[in-house]
């Protein structure tokens, strides 16, 4: 018998609801088919536990109309400039909102970018956007996507709001959110709703923490929550105080660094994995051939042109984690393994890291304590939340 991993057997079931046609059947667990917006609606509210409130817009409150419009348009491929490429496709909601197969987001006639889609769980309590925050608000986060060459490649975006007000399917949806027809800022905030809408707490630390159920973490994960927040100093800036284990601050923690100095020297091999397990040296010259060549990535610098902000990137949080490798801006890491193993060494130690960012003396049995802590962040609503975007299948399927 074959046993999958964990990751295949993500991309194995996104494949079964790509191919299946019909919408997702949801687990028993989740509210019935008929309700799923209104529960979308109660969470953007009343967060679950271990989350703090949500925010949102005094000019965007959350309506049920505004999250199923925004539902439509996350999985609408006719956004793109050839119809075939959404939101949802590089945001996949059975791996958790981002894409577990890549290590960087791939856009239209397979354009690739130089970072890896980040997971929208939790989106909504992010005060800037990007692994660079180079955007402050949802409501105007989807504009670089959908104009960008290497992902949606919309030649502007009045040409997308053009071409909603002539689909026939969208006029009646958007005067159902906001009585009016489709503009840049109504797309805006209906797909701002929905994301708020992808709220994902209550996991095994949640109701340990909260005292609501004493044994939900084993010991191991406790171990670990206690590595976390002290020896290894991950809370420093992974802040667990706030709910959402990360300060939302830009570092430095030589990762950008090291990849920098990579990309500038040319191994004579790369190694391709052309199944699970199943790993081949290429000449590298081979796949250069055929390949565009890799970017510089500067981090914050690329929003702020400030020398400070070269190679520091948002700490991101660390709900859910263990369901959404790769890890690091640009998918280089594929387990939380190697993560913690990069921080364990202290990075690279180059001059301008962030001082943080040191030997951590950590042993084998310590890193496996932390791992399983992290683990203990999943949050069991996953499966629900993947039956809610797959609602109905999309327009254009």
């Amino acid at each position: 018998m074959t046993i999958l991993s964990p990751a295949l057997r993500r991309l194995t079931l996104g494949l079964l609801l790509c191919l299946g046609g019909p919408a997702f059947s949801a687990p028993a667990e989740c509210p019935p088919r008929e309700d799923w917006a209104d529960k979308a609606l109660d969470r953007i509210l009343t967060p679950p536990a271990g989350l703090p409130t949500l925010r949102f817009p005094e000019d965007n409150p959350p309506t049920r109309a505004k999250i199923e419009l925004g539902r439509k348009l996350f999985f609408d491929r006719r956004l793109s400039i050839n119809g075939t490429i959404s939101c949802a496709m590089c945001h996949v909601p059975e791996q958790a909102f981002t894409n577990v197969e890549l290590k960087t987001a791939v856009g239209v006639e397979g354009r690739s970018s130089k970072r890896s889609a980040p997971t929208l769980l939790n989106v909504g309590y992010l005060d800037l956007l990007f692994q660079d925050g180079r955007d402050i608000a949802l409501e105007t986060q989807f504009i670089g996507p959908i104009v960008a060459i290497n992902e949606m490649a919309n030649p502007s975006a009045g040409h997308v709001v053009a071409k909603l007000r002539a689909l026939p399917d969208y006029p009646p949806l958007f005067q159902a959110a906001f009585g009016a027809p489709a503009s840049l800022d109504r797309i805006g905030a209906a797909l701002a709703t929905y994301q708020r809408s992808l709220v994902a707490g209550r996991s095994a630390f949640d109701l340990w923490q909260d005292g609501s159920d004493p044994d939900a973490m084993p010991e191991a994960a406790r171990r670990g929550f206690a590595l976390f927040a002290g020896k290894a100093g991950c809370a420093e800036c992974h802040t667990v105080d706030n709910g959402l284990f990360t300060d939302q601050q830009f570092h430095d923690t030589g990762y950008g660094r090291m990849r920098e100095d990579q990309r500038q020297s040319s191994p004579l091999t790369l190694p391709i994995e052309v199944a699970p397990g199943v790993v081949h040296q290429v000449d590298f010259a081979l796949v250069k051939s055929v390949s565009a060549p890799r970017e510089a990535d500067l981090g914050r610098y690329e929003v702020t042109e400030d020398p400070a902000d070269r190679w520091a990137f948002r700490t991101p949080g660390l709900r859910n984690v263990a369901m959404t490798p790769p890890y690091m801006h640009d998918g280089y890491f594929g387990t939380l393994r190697e993560v913690l193993t990069f921080y364990n060494q202290g990075g690279v130690r180059h001059p301008e890291q962030d001082p943080r960012i040191r030997p951590l003396g950590l042993t084998e049995t310590e890193i496996d304590d932390i791992e399983a802590f992290l683990g203990s962040l999943t949050s069991p609503d996953l499966p629900c939340l993947a039956a809610e975007a797959r609602v109905a299948p999309p327009d254009n399927f």
